[in-house]
């Protein structure tokens, strides 16, 4: 693969990972002549490493870094027994009070910018409501958009040494139930209402159902973003009237490294979604090490993330915040009234660092966008939510901007960070992602567990991390857990469930689930490579491929979703698509189907649902469509083949 970007001496020399590795070098006395025996220091000192991370950005803690390397296991939690630390605390110490905290864009066109003075006093404010009601290990849910008042009620709370978990305002009543039912929060924060893609939609009904199922919850407090109207409901309290309170001074109750901080949850496509529970110290510790020394973000930047507060790129995110960075977010459709419309505030905000996915670049790319601004100040353009396919890195280089790092980044809610990141220092290569994330022994294994270069093999983690979960919501026998993770290689190895190559010189391919991974003849082949093909077709808009279980064997499904309604599958396109499909990559992966779709089902943080079609057209009835934001679509696949 192509050189697409490399970073300048000066850009080396100026990038956080340099100057980490000079702190390291005049406080540990380490230094390594190459990036990838930093790396392998990181992995096989691991505890020095997570110790020297704590240390270098000076994270307030009270007690000892101590933690006994022979102790440290992926089914038990034992990392930094000894140390306290509050994550509200962590996350506003280094902002200047004059500077912006909060850079808030709606699709209506309202703009509105919170200082970090201004981001404390209402923090304050709502803290000193909440303590009414919380203590420390309560759990308080958000029902909310990606506003400013949501990162204001995960501050509060966390601030109390209380657990935060939120879902995005489009989730229907059961998706909700279904999570907050099992995370029992005491106080639920929710928005009245909200718009998308110029519709407004009012939750009050939805909210009153939701306090009815779940019986936990003893207080509401109403968000009316919009208007900042209040809101008078027998349920509750509006935010605007905890706002005219006086601000208090916060107490920081100080929690174990190791105590819960936020419940995650997993999609769901199959049941009740999985609560996935995340640490205070590991949570802090790995956004500290992606954002800094991944994504080069300092305080004098701002970063934006296009997400919703149901995906944990919104932590993520949030964790700027411990910068002392700007941090953007967006609330409604990125394309009201058009892409273009939404690219132009990215431009006029001068963000150093953006965020999407390859759906969104897919888009923009479909819609006709061609270099429309100049975005002098973007440095980093990251990508996640599915494989970048290689063309979209030329489309970013050609149509977005030449001279930008262009980072596909690769993890997910299980472990609230990433496995595969970017790095200021070396490479982009066309269709990889850029590195392996310090300080997580990552490896791709092949069926009998041998570590792999330059070929397929599964996605995997050797040794104990920080920001792994600390244990899963009523799974007190660890069985769910060890299912998720570990029925693959034994209770030692992370099983991630990728598919990947890593390469010789340390770039990553994900050629999609390993679970999804099609398995023709007994030859797994990954998803992404028929996409790469498929998405080139100038007349194809979308397409999901999947396996379909017939005769012993598995039986390439591709359906696709043509930009022309009224485009019609001829034999002769069949034909084409499939000899197109075998030049470019072998004859296992030329699907055997072919069908036209009308919508491609999508989870709600925009990854493309493989799995549930694979049931859906192998006859498994999917368990619980809220997971779906485009439910609608589903009874096609089901009418597929009967």
């Amino acid at each position: 693969m192509s050189i697409m970007w490399e970073p300048s001496a000066q850009q080396k020399d100026n990038s956080e990972i340099k100057h980490y590795l000079n702190w390291l070098k005049d406080n540990y006395k380490i230094s390594f002549e190459k990036y990838d025996d930093f790396y392998n220091w990181s992995c096989e000192e691991s505890v020095s490493f997570w110790t020297s991370l704590i240390e270098y950005y000076q994270v307030s803690f009270t007690g000892d870094l101590n933690t006994e390397e022979n102790e440290l296991k992926f089914l038990d939690y034992f990392w930094f027994p000894n140390a306290k630390l509050n994550f509200c605390e962590n996350l506003l110490k280094n902002g200047k009070d004059e500077d912006i905290a909060l850079h808030f864009f709606h699709e209506s066109g309202i703009e509105n910018k919170i200082t970090y003075s201004e981001l404390k006093e209402q923090t304050s404010k709502l803290y000193g409501y909440l303590k009414d009601y919380i203590g420390e290990g309560d759990v308080v849910a958000a029902y909310m958009p990606n506003v400013s008042e949501t990162v204001v009620g995960m501050l509060a709370t966390t601030a109390l040494g209380g657990v935060f978990t939120s879902t995005s305002s489009d989730f229907g009543v059961g998706g909700v139930v279904d999570r907050f039912g099992q995370s029992r929060p005491k106080v639920l924060i929710a928005a009245s209402r909200y718009t998308y893609n110029g519709k407004e939609f009012d939750q009050m009904e939805k909210i009153s159902q939701i306090v009815e199922a779940v019986d936990s919850i003893e207080k509401v407090i109403f968000v009316d973003f919009l208007e900042n109207r209040e809101v008078v409901s027998d349920l509750g309290i509006g935010y605007s009237t905890i706002m005219n309170n006086q601000a208090q001074t916060i107490e920081f109750k100080q929690r174990k490294f190791s105590d819960p901080l936020y419940i995650m949850y997993s999609s769901g496509t199959t049941g009740r979604p999985k609560c996935i529970v995340h640490s205070v110290g590991g949570t802090l510790i790995q956004h500290l090490k992606e954002l800094g020394l991944h994504t080069n973000l300092t305080q004098d930047k701002g970063i934006f993330y296009f997400t919703t507060c149901g995906w944990m790129m919104w932590n993520w995110l949030v964790s700027s915040l411990a910068f002392g960075s700007r941090v953007g977010l967006y609330e409604g459709s990125p394309a009201s009234p058009s892409l273009t419309d939404f690219m132009a505030k990215i431009d006029q905000a001068g963000f150093e660092i953006w965020g999407t996915s390859p759906k969104f670049l897919r888009a923009l790319e479909l819609s006709g966008y061609d270099n429309e601004f100049s975005f002098k100040n973007l440095e980093v353009i990251l990508s996640t939510g599915a494989p970048l396919l290689p063309e979209q890195y030329d489309f970013v280089y050609n149509k977005i901007k030449s001279e930008v790092q262009l980072s596909s980044i690769s993890g997910g809610t299980d472990i609230i960070g990433c496995f595969m990141l970017g790095n200021p220092v070396k490479p982009v290569y066309k269709g990889e992602l850029q590195t392996r994330g310090l300080g997580l022994s990552v490896e791709s294994l092949d069926l009998d567990g041998n570590p792999v270069r330059d070929t397929e093999g599964e996605l995997v983690c050797l040794k104990s991390f920080p920001s792994q979960p600390i244990y899963f919501l009523n799974d007190e026998s660890k069985e769910r857990y060890r299912s998720a993770y570990f029925e693959t290689f034994g209770d030692h190895i992370w099983h991630h469930g990728d598919f990947v190559t890593i390469k010789s010189h340390g770039g990553v391919v994900v050629h999609g689930r390993s679970d999804a991974t099609l398995n023709p003849g007994g030859v797994r082949i990954g998803t992404a490579e028929i996409y790469r093909q498929i998405e080139q077709l100038d007349f194809v808009d979308d397409s999901l491929c999947v396996g379909k279980n017939e005769d012993g064997d598995v039986s390439v499904t591709l359906f696709i979703k043509p930009k022309d309604n009224a485009f019609e599958l001829s034999d002769e396109v069949i034909k084409d698509i499939k000899s197109n499909i075998k030049s470019k990559t072998t004859p296992r992966h030329v699907p055997k189907y072919i069908k036209l779709v009308d919508g491609i089902p999508y989870t709600r943080s925009g990854k493309k649902m493989e799995l549930a079609v694979t049931r859906i057209i192998n006859g498994r009835a999917l368990n619980n469509i809220e997971a779906v934001s485009n439910p609608e679509c589903l009874e096609q696949y089901e009418k597929a083949f009967g």
